[in-house]
């Protein structure tokens, strides 16, 4: 199955080991420098738990600019709480819209994974397809050529031949740029994962479960009388109305949870 085309993703197998009783998804954390509460939360849900394994679908950072990158004061945090994961449990991470200059340099050093951006999960005696979700919401035009763009490999490798100094500055115009263009409709109108390409994928791969993340708005969302798509949240621990969650595939099938910091802070 892997690198079967499908546009405008690519299907990639994953089998879980026969043992594995638990595993979490999450995505959208977001990590950066002035949102210290984000991270501990984040780190709580890494090195806590039953998980056997933790996949990141995509934006674990805000920005990142590269793996040479990963020796800043804040990034080295960070690479601390995967290497520490990873040895704990498997950990497999997903480019998504702001963080898809990861790569085998990074992964390498934390003992983490790649997780192709469409992946196939075996495991339960069931399938389910794991994406950021970036990739389906074709409304946007404006993001789908952007993205186009800075997926090419000569445009990754021309930005990270830019001094470090320069890319974090393009980042950071990049990041306000797009939060400018949020700001100018209601969240609600933003745009969403299309059902037709999300069935299409699905139907690829032989799935009635969609998981992505991405969008921002968490739930459940039937896409056919037996399909559906279970959307992540994202993290925001550092606001007045704390949020985060995990989807947890057991036997039992898909669960949304709380993070763990939510709980914590309920008890």
């Amino acid at each position: 199955m892997a690198d079967s085309p499908l546009a405008p993703l690519a299907l990639h197998r994953f089998d879980a080991p026969a043992h594995w009783q638990v595993i979490e998804c999450l995505s959208d954390v977001h990590l950066m420098a002035d949102a210290p509460r984000t991270f501990d939360a984040w780190r709580m849900q890494m090195l806590g738990g039953d998980a056997d394994a933790l996949f990141i679908l995509g934006d674990l950072f805000e920005a990142w600019i590269g793996d040479d990158a990963r020796d800043g004061e804040f990034e080295q945090t960070c690479v601390e709480v995967l290497r520490e994961a990873a040895s704990l449990r498997t950990v497999a991470v997903m480019h998504g819209n702001r963080d898809f200059l990861i790569g085998e340099v990074l992964l390498a050093h934390c003992g983490a994974r790649a997780l192709p951006d469409a992946t196939v999960l075996h495991a339960f005696g069931r399938c389910a397809v794991l994406t950021h979700g970036d990739a389906l919401c074709l409304e946007d035009t404006d993001y789908q050529r952007f993205r186009a763009m800075v997926r090419e490999p000569a445009w990754q490798a021309g930005f990270l031949q830019r001094p470090l100094a320069e890319r974090r500055a393009m980042a950071r115009a990049m990041r306000d740029a797009s939060t400018a263009h949020q700001a100018q409709q209601s969240p609600a109108l933003w745009a969403d994962v299309d059902p037709a390409a999300a069935l299409q994928l699905l139907d690829a791969a032989g799935s009635d479960t969609l998981i992505h993340g991405h969008t921002h708005r968490p739930g459940r969302v039937m896409l056919s009388a037996t399909a559906a798509r279970h959307v992540l949240s994202d993290w925001d621990f550092d606001g007045d109305a704390p949020r985060g969650n995990v989807l947890r595939l057991t036997a039992r099938g898909v669960q949304a949870v709380p993070a763990l910091a939510l709980d914590a802070e309920r008890a």
